[in-house]
């Protein structure tokens, strides 16, 4: 952590005594921004994450993202290569550099195919949602959950795997709530962190005695799900329309019929978005459905997109 960094020249940094070259912004959201760099060590392309801090506590949440994704070496979970904190005056930039993923992300694969009318395949869904489950697993394993999974924080590499990223929101995966004030506290965190159209039912309201646990993640990957068969989440529509989003994940979701899908593809959906957080399934009980739906492709547990 807080390794050795400086801006240099012609839109050069140095992060671990290594040169990188500016190529261009990739994207910026909220006290975020992310570039294109090149390392002029290796010639390879590399995202850099660049937090705004304004305060000690935005510090220690981007120093807790670092130490979010150095705890994995997983193939369907974004590596850290370099973590660097930079001062910029009485604020600070904390500076994370990641792998480049020329493909995007999972989001900008199904906007591409509706742009054409068309959709992902279930033969090419099946394993893009392994992946993914095999990620949360992984994450559910050392005892958190990632609580904003969603088509735009997983990236696609270049045979078409995917790779969890954004681990910013990543939470202890069991929380015990005893106390109406520790229930309200946990909801406005989840109304800051979790994506409004993604946010499993529990978090929108939560109670006073309650366990919340990383079954979120498995309706958001059901969410997901869902937009890789139909091209938006289930709950985007309502909240483009300004309607209560609060009030419609609390209904049972009714899934269109479409000759693409097979049933037990529709009711593995159907199984990760049961209202009732106690009756959803955990990720090992999906992948072990997961895994007996597979196409049969020797050798091979991607697809290429």
């Amino acid at each position: 952590m807080g390794h050795a960094l400086c801006v240099c020249s012609r839109g050069t940094v140095i992060i671990d005594n290594k040169r990188y070259l500016f190529v261009q912004k990739l994207g910026e959201g909220g006290f975020s921004y992310v570039d294109l760099v090149e390392g002029l060590h290796d010639g390879h392309f590399y995202a850099l994450k660049r937090i705004l801090c304004h305060e000690q506590q935005d510090q220690e949440e981007a120093q807790r993202e670092a130490e979010m994704h150095r705890l994995f070496q997983h193939p369907n979970i974004l590596r850290l290569m370099a973590y660097s904190l930079k001062e910029r005056g009485a604020k600070h930039e904390a500076w994370l550099l990641l792998p480049f993923f020329k493909k995007g992300t999972l989001w900008n694969e199904i906007e591409r195919l509706k742009d054409q009318g068309s959709f992902l395949t279930e033969r090419q869904i099946l394993p893009l949602l392994l992946g993914i489950s095999r990620g949360l697993e992984a994450i559910h394993a050392k005892g958190y959950a990632h609580r904003d999974l969603k088509p735009t924080n997983i990236l696609l590499g270049d045979e078409g795997q995917p790779v969890l990223m954004d681990l910013g929101s990543m939470n202890q995966a069991c929380i015990q709530v005893e106390r109406s004030r520790q229930a309200l506290a946990l909801q406005d965190w989840a109304a800051q962190r979790c994506t409004i159209s993604y946010r499993a039912p529990e978090l929108f309201s939560v109670q006073s005695h309650c366990v919340i646990d990383e079954r979120t993640d498995v309706w958001s990957l059901g969410c997901v799900l869902y937009a890789m068969m139909f091209g938006e989440g289930p709950y985007d529509m309502v909240f483009q329309k300004g309607d209560s989003v609060a009030l419609a994940v609390q209904n049972e979701l009714s899934i269109p019929q479409s000759p693409r899908h097979s049933s037990a593809l529709r009711q593995l959906l159907s199984s990760m978005m049961t209202v009732d957080p106690q009756q959803r399934p955990h990720i090992p009980v999906l992948l072990s459905q997961l895994e007996a739906l597979q196409p049969p492709a020797p050798g091979q547990h991607t697809t290429q997109i």
